[in-house]
């Protein structure tokens, strides 16, 4: 269970740090919080993520197919503006100005994350584990 525990954390720490990065590098993207609000809206985006996406995923499946994939890009803006959203509403201090700082942003936070996530490695902690035995 503390495995499954720490994995969440991580995965939270690198949306945070996506979502950071994001906010020093799109032009459209701030956030004017206090830096520990910043984790409570990556904890926003992964509830997003894990929740809607997948609902609009089914739901834009031809868009998907016909796009070879590339409707995903627009998803994940939609994600990230959505976040924006109910962040402004939680007084969260994260924004985003509109679709197209959205879409940047999201490009943005999917490789700061993808980059994160191989460097922390997902079995890094296994393969430790099997060379100290």
């Amino acid at each position: 269970m503390i495995r499954g525990e720490m994995q969440i954390l991580v995965r939270l720490l690198i949306n945070a740090a996506a979502l950071w990065s994001a906010t020093r590098l799109v032009p459209g993207i701030s956030f004017d919080g206090d830096w520990r609000l910043l984790f409570v809206v990556a904890l926003v985006f992964g509830v997003i993520n894990i929740s809607v996406r997948p609902v609009l995923m089914l739901l834009t499946f031809p868009f998907l197919i016909v796009t070879l994939g590339f409707f995903t890009f627009v998803l994940n803006g939609l994600m990230l503006w959505l976040t924006s959203a109910i962040s402004d509403g939680l007084g969260l201090g994260f924004h985003v100005s509109g679709f197209v700082a959205a879409f940047v942003g999201a490009l943005v936070v999917s490789i700061v994350s993808f980059l994160l996530s191989m460097f922390v490695g997902s079995g890094s902690h296994d393969r430790h584990e099997r060379h100290n035995s």
